[in-house]
């Protein structure tokens, strides 16, 4: 028979080899979650997708002196003789100059949303119709100092416009009102609109109005951004999603989470932001890129996710299996055959690949009962029956359970994972090398925990100063 320590590098090398349907379960779970994804993202976009308001902005047309260079054809005469040449000159013409972009001085708004669940096939995806009510107050008395010379500001023809991620999202309410009275809006069309879409309201000279209300309606997944474009900016959040992940620029000032949703708000003071109240550019794509903030509406620890960090603990899972059993078997009468640690190994690689298949249809907690369930009870039958462990197969039962239920809790636990992980590592290693310390590795079985679960007990060792008898 081989020596004990032969068959701990022959476990560790099956081990090893462990390696191969682990990765490729977890290429399938891989597999998967991309689909489910692509599902998510595919359902997201079609009800609304991420969305992102900045806004209002007034937008002041600008008239003024164009001057240009133009070259004409001239005759002159030389020496008697008629020569073509040109020469340059200006041509100035009013037109329209880059119009001034104003930014309100106090901005408010207030976002309350409700979530729903739309599903596609086995998979669900959380999606939300939310209501922005936008109160903004504008400064004109400095729109003058933005001219140059001999231009003319157009405040008749001012518009206030709201940019937007897209215009489909838009859904009920959709009102303006400027000191009460209602202005209509309508979608930014041609070129303007498909770079920056959004609504857009013909509102006339702005000199004499102190107070623009907003209401709009949106229909959106994954995200909900704004971006802070006051002078003294205020933004608050409201909604019944209980797990939301703050993003963007800014984290919000205050916050209230708990089961039945969360509630934020931000106070954005212009020293922060890098926005111009006042510009001749349109501001908006700074705004967006650089200062937009927000929440998305995150799905936390998804099971992908806990079936692909069990696939990566599971070789750990595996190794302690592979001790446990050649520690309670009975190598003097019939040592468990390679072929069997394969065939142990097998069945919690396919754990992993149980627990996803079933957790789309049942949910995490359940599929994971069903699974571990199944796998200890296959585990320990095959124990039992066909490595003939006897009533020593309970101890590898009970060490599964023990097993699996630490994997429960460690999957439940992103932020504790790798702690629970390395200190159940641990503490295996060390109760293996406390075990089978009294072990003879190069011949045959010691006096260590192996025959004691084989209910040996080891002969007495004859005392120093005893004398062997004749």
């Amino acid at each position: 028979m081989k020596s004990i320590g032969f068959r701990f590098l022959i476990v560790g090398l099956l081990t090893v080899l462990m390696f191969i349907p682990l990765f490729l379960a977890g290429e399938v779970i891989d597999a998967r979650a991309d689909h489910s994804r692509n599902t998510v993202s595919s359902v997201g976009d079609e009800w609304g997708g991420p969305q992102r308001v900045v806004g209002p902005m007034i937008v002041i047309p600008v008239k003024g002196p164009v001057t240009r260079t133009e070259t004409r054809e001239t005759t002159t005469f030389v020496n008697g003789k008629q020569v073509a040449s040109t020469e340059e000159y200006e041509v100035t013409e009013v037109k329209y100059k880059s119009s001034v972009y104003l930014y309100p001085n106090d901005y408010a708004f207030k976002l309350s949303s409700e979530t729903q669940t739309r599903a596609r096939g086995v998979f669900r995806v959380p999606v939300y119709v939310a209501t922005a009510d936008i109160k903004a107050q504008f400064d004109f008395s400095k729109v003058a100092d933005a001219l140059y010379a001999e231009e003319t500001i157009l405040w008749d023809d001012a518009t206030l416009r709201v940019s937007l991620t897209s215009n489909k999202a838009l859904r009920g309410a959709a009102e303006l009102r400027v000191d009460g009275t209602s202005v209509q809006l309508e979608p930014i069309t041609g070129s303007l609109g498909e770079r920056n879409p959004g609504v857009v309201a013909e509102i006339g000279d702005p000199r004499d109005t102190s107070q623009y209300d907003m209401t709009l309606g949106f229909n959106g997944a994954g995200s909900f951004e704004v971006a802070p474009v006051g002078r003294n900016s205020k933004v608050s959040f409201n909604s019944d999603w209980p797990h939301p992940s703050f993003a963007g620029a800014f984290l919000p000032n205050t916050r209230t989470i708990t089961e039945n949703g969360f509630e934020a708000e931000w106070v954005i003071p212009h020293l922060a932001r890098n926005l111009p109240q006042i510009s001749r550019q349109n501001p908006d794509a700074t705004a967006r890129s650089s200062t937009a903030f927000g929440v998305e509406f995150f799905q936390p620890n998804d099971f992908y996710q806990k079936a692909y960090r069990a696939a990566r603990y599971g070789i750990l899972f595996i190794a302690l299996t592979f001790l446990t059993i050649l520690l309670i078997e009975d190598r003097s009468n019939r040592p468990t055959h390679p072929v069997q640690y394969i065939f142990v190994g097998l069945a919690q690689s396919l754990f992993v690949l149980l627990m996803v298949s079933y957790s789309e249809q049942i949910g995490f907690a359940a599929a994971y009962g069903v699974s571990a369930g199944a796998t200890i009870i296959l585990l320990t039958l095959f124990g039992l029956v066909a490595m003939k462990l006897g009533i020593r197969a309970l101890v590898l039962g009970v060490m599964l359970v023990l097993l699996y239920g630490v994997l429960y809790l460690i999957l439940r636990s992103a932020d504790y994972a790798l702690l629970a992980g390395s200190t159940l590592a641990f503490f295996a290693l060390a109760g293996t090398m406390y075990l089978t310390r009294n072990e003879d590795w190069y011949g045959e079985p010691g006096h260590g925990v192996i025959d004691w679960l084989n209910g040996k007990t080891p002969p007495a060792k004859p005392a120093p100063d005893d004398k062997p008898t004749t």
